[in-house]
């Protein structure tokens, strides 16, 4: 649905999402068990609240550990700590924390997500001490040089191509479903971009024949189906080549001027509900950060500086979270999808065109790195779209060029598989999807409902190819 297009949600709705995000779930599902005995009530409603059932579940999932059981936790790594300190950690709101129904529930990453939060209580981790998973590309490399440069010389937004082959998996634990029941599976396959990703090729699956969706599915995936087998799990997996490259917009400031809003723009500078939402605080934050600023570069420039300020930790599942952009704002850490939507948020509040595109990152020099990324697009005309990664941010150079690499570059090793977020997937699913917003691990389900991530797991695995002179 196309943004602006929602209605507003029904007051029973609204009553039981602000119960849920303040923890008051007996609350709520005592409004969902009194809306859903209404024979009169709208199916898109009933499945809106049939959801937030299922929504309270997803974050019990998420919020698994009690006050005793996230204090043991931390002191595996800080075998001294004190409940005093455990405490004032705590009420500075450094170990992420929900109160259900008046108990203190304490998110799974907690404890390693204050390490990031907090320097004070990193200093204090007992050696070994195991250092935190980043990718090269997240600080200054020459990989961006090699970009900078290749630009430069060529006068190409399109440089640095690598051409890989890439093997993704959805396995399903054995005995999640019946036997002789069928497992319907989706995993994420990218699109054609022109520029960014050519020469996709599908080279097979398992099993064989999988329905990879229309190129114009924002959202693309491989769909599969397999029959499930007593005792054994069930596993799906395509594999594919395609080239990427590297992207580097070279932007004067100077030339930068509003865009005109066509109506194939309009969409890209309106609200869309759940995730983006032009509050009262996100109102205020912007007009802190973006002051007396009028030119739409120099703006984009102050809010992705606050916005790359919010540090980064782990996150919980997106489908727990009622509006996304709005908890980056307020956490006090983000994600990079949390990250890139609170932007996105800001940047079209400020009439500048902002959409999404997230999939996976890797590296050939750091083997065996890889993992789920999201990040952004931007319109500046007359540049037209270009792209901003706000996670990564910006990298420790006095070149400005360098420095702001991210916000109108990225490099070569990232496969983007959706253009957008929250759109549906083809064929469509029958039941809740685990990931409601972002499409990177994939998606299972059989007859009697969906099948969240705590039932299968996922790989994905990639290999360098060499890479022609037309860079296929």
């Amino acid at each position: 649905m196309l943004a602006g297009s929602e209605p507003m949600p029904p007051p029973v709705l609204a009553e039981v999402v602000a119960d849920i995000d303040a923890g008051r779930f007996r609350q709520a599902g005592q409004r969902i068990d009194q809306a859903l005995s209404s024979p009169a009530l709208p199916v898109p409603v009933r499945q809106a609240l049939e959801f937030e059932r299922e929504r309270m579940r997803r974050i019990g999932l998420d919020f698994a550990l009690d006050r005793e059981q996230a204090l043991q936790r931390l002191r595996t790594q800080v075998p001294d700590a004190s409940d005093a300190e455990f405490a004032v950690w705590d009420n500075a709101g450094l170990i992420e924390r929900l109160d259900i129904d008046g108990e203190p529930r304490y998110f799974k990453r907690a404890v390693s997500n204050l390490f990031l939060l907090s320097p004070q209580a990193a200093a204090r981790r007992a050696p070994p001490v195991r250092p935190f998973s980043q990718g090269p590309y997240e600080r200054l490399h020459p990989h961006h040089r090699e970009i900078v440069a290749a630009a430069r010389a060529s006068g190409s937004t399109s440089v640095a191509p690598r051409r890989l082959q890439i093997t993704q998996s959805l396995t399903v634990n054995a005995d999640a479903v019946p036997a002789g029941e069928t497992v319907r599976a989706w995993i994420p396959f990218p699109r054609a971009i022109p520029g960014q990703q050519e020469g996709i090729r599908l080279l097979g699956s398992v099993p064989a024949q999988a329905q990879v969706a229309p190129e114009d599915i924002l959202q693309r995936t491989a769909y599969l189906e397999r029959t499930a087998r007593a005792g054994e799990p069930t596993r799906f997996s395509i594999t594919y080549e395609l080239t990427v490259f590297a992207r580097r917009f070279d932007i004067d400031p100077d030339k930068v001027v509003a865009a005109d809003i066509t109506p194939a723009l309009a969409p890209f500078v309106q609200e869309r509900p759940p995730h983006i939402v032009f509050t009262p605080a996100l109102r205020r934050f912007s007009a802190e950060v973006v002051g007396d600023e009028t030119e739409p570069y120099r703006i984009a420039r102050k809010l992705f500086a606050a916005v790359d300020k919010i540090p980064w930790a782990g996150a919980r599942e997106y489908s727990t979270i009622s509006n996304i952009s709005d908890y980056a704002l307020h956490a006090g850490h983000a994600d990079c999808g949390q990250q890139t939507l609170l932007l996105m948020a800001l940047l079209r509040l400020n009439g500048i065109p902002a959409r999404w595109q997230s999939g996976w990152t890797y590296s050939d020099e750091d083997v065996g790195y890889d993992n789920m990324h999201d990040w952004g697009w931007m319109y500046l005309a007359p540049y037209g779209w270009v792209p901003m990664d706000v996670t990564t941010g910006q990298l420790d150079s006095q070149d400005p060029e360098l420095r702001w690499f991210y916000l109108g570059g990225l490099d070569a090793y990232r496969i983007a598989f959706n253009d957008d977020y929250s759109t549906d997937l083809q064929p469509a699913k029958r039941h809740f999807r685990s990931e409601t917003v972002d499409s990177q691990r994939g998606e299972a389900e059989w007859r009697g409902g969906n099948l969240y991530f705590d039932q299968w797991d996922y790989d994905f695995e990639w290999k360098i190819r060499p890479t022609t002179s037309s860079g296929g």
